[in-house]
């Protein structure tokens, strides 16, 4: 696989130069050049996509960080503030496939990963693939389906292959699902299984924007000719699927400390034994800590990962794989507090 980079895309203003050393300075290593052009392609497609969503900046570099990790992600919020928006606008960006699936109650798992169909002409059956087939899919709404359809997307996650009468077919690399939700409490939603909750990568919270945030919104809406739509098509496409599994590959590589590996884990391990949770975190988590943690590092534009790139993901990374006590969800407590106490207390390591 390529690890090969586009140029730095047109348009974007470069760093200001500093003067020139008067003693000759040692050029950087193949792998640290490609690193910076990793990370300022990152960064122009974070900018990219802040042209179309206003606010939400820490959503919009979590969504990119799960990008960059090979993750899923699931978004929850109430309806209005962007969450489809969000993901038409990475799907605008980027030039491989997309797909929509709306789900809705009388969605059937077909309709998600594809049947076999009868050709009358040559008497045999024919294999049609569903929309799942894609590079980016998005699941809107995706509580609005009943458990069966929603576990249609179990192996496609897991294994990035469909098996559809019998036969195990690849889905197209790279491949991510981002799910939009409605939160619990709505009405009509069904709540995700726990299998199903585990494979998501990170669980974003959008939440209403700030007072000047939303009057540039509304600023910026109001000139638009699509009623209360903002507008997508203005946004350039900056990266390909080659360029994605560049990303991954270079994040991947990124050297992670023993002591900030064991941070990880540790984090993890504590929702296990942290009172007032029933039900901890598994090994997946301690995983998606480590690889988002490295996203974050590509992002920021770091050379390594430190402590600070697993604390800042390890809310998103946590929250959907824990459960609360009954007595502490009585108190009023919620998931995150719980969570962000924990994270607060587990030391990390000094580097």
């Amino acid at each position: 696989m390529s690890e090969q980079l586009p140029e730095q895309p047109e348009n974007v203003e470069a760093p200001d130069q500093a003067p020139e050393p008067a003693a000759p300075v040692p050029s950087a290593s193949p792998q640290a050049t490609q690193r910076q052009r990793a990370s300022l392609l990152a960064q122009t497609l974070r900018s990219e996509l802040q042209k179309a969503l206003i606010g939400q900046s820490e959503v919009i570099d979590d969504v990119l960080s799960a990008l960059i990790a090979g993750g899923h992600v699931l978004i929850e919020g109430v309806p209005g503030l962007g969450k489809t928006l969000l993901v038409r606008s990475l799907a605008r960006c980027f030039g491989g496939e997309f797909a929509r699936i709306q789900f809705t109650p009388d969605l059937m798992p077909s309709d998600v990963t594809g049947h076999a169909v009868y050709d009358l002409q040559s008497e045999q059956f024919k294999l049609r693939k569903g929309p799942v087939f894609t590079n980016l899919l998005l699941a809107d709404e995706i509580n609005r389906a009943p458990a069966k359809t929603q576990a249609a997307l179990l192996e496609v996650m897991q294994e990035r292959q469909v098996t559809l009468e019998g036969r195990a077919l690849n889905v197209p690399q790279p491949f991510m699902v981002l799910a939009t939700q409605n939160p619990i409490e709505q009405e009509g939603t069904y709540p995700l299984p726990e299998a199903e909750l585990d494979r998501f990568m990170l669980k974003l919270r959008m939440d209403y924007p700030q007072q000047q945030e939303e009057l540039d919104m509304v600023r910026q809406v109001a000139r638009s000719s699509k009623a209360d739509m903002l507008e997508v098509t203005p946004l350039r496409t900056l990266l390909q699927a080659r360029d994605v599994q560049a990303l991954q590959k270079i994040a991947s590589d990124l050297p992670i400390d023993d002591q900030v590996l064991d941070y990880a884990v540790r984090l993890a391990r504590a929702t296990r034994t942290w009172p007032g949770l029933t039900l901890g975190a598994g090994p997946r988590a301690s995983i998606a800590l480590v690889r988002c943690g490295r996203a974050r590092a590509l992002l920021r534009g770091g050379d390594y990962v430190l402590p600070e790139d697993i604390k800042g993901c390890a809310l998103a990374v946590l929250r959907h794989r824990i459960r609360l006590a009954p007595e502490l969800d009585i108190e009023g407590l919620s998931i995150d507090q719980v969570l962000q106490q924990l994270i607060n207390q587990v030391p990390a390591p000094r580097l």
